[in-house]
């Protein structure tokens, strides 16, 4: 789904009611977990957590005029996603996230590289999605994505 927002209050508000709630809460958890340094904004039409040009001049390398994204939050047609960017640079950092995940949740993990697919909204397992935001600093993300991703 492609909603056009400029705020992430925009985006929420042109989401069904039932959608809003579930990203919100996502949204909620995530600002209250991530290391300083971060900011929000809307990021690829998605509610995005992103390094700012402030602390990273070069910008993403697919395109310098947008800040480093780390994660963002999408409404799409059958499910809600979590776009984790240092799950897909960081093999520890996954093998974590899919420990904890098949420790604690009863649903199969839905996963693609950075993608984390949630189909069925009310098992959301926001506890664990809190843990993965804060795993990593604005100098780990910069760190990693310098080593890993820009070539």
């Amino acid at each position: 789904m492609n909603y056009t927002a400029s705020t992430p209050e925009e985006y929420l508000n042109q989401l069904p009611k039932e959608r809003a709630l579930y990203i919100n809460n996502l949204r909620e958890v995530i600002l209250a977990n991530i290391p300083e340094g971060f900011q929000e904004e809307i990021s690829y039409n998605m509610i995005g957590f992103v390094v700012p040009h402030s602390l990273y001049p070069p910008g993403y390398h697919c395109n310098k005029n947008l800040p480093l994204p780390f994660i963002n939050l999408a409404s799409q047609k059958k499910h809600i996603a979590v776009y984790h960017m240092g799950l897909y640079a960081d093999k520890k950092l996954m093998d974590w996230f899919i420990r904890e995940y098949n420790k604690s949740e009863k649903r199969k993990l839905d996963l693609g590289k950075s993608c984390i697919r949630f189909n069925h909204f009310e098992d959301i397992p926001y506890d664990l999605i809190g843990k993965l935001a804060s795993k990593m600093t604005v100098k780990d993300w910069v760190d990693l994505y310098e080593i890993t991703i820009k070539k």
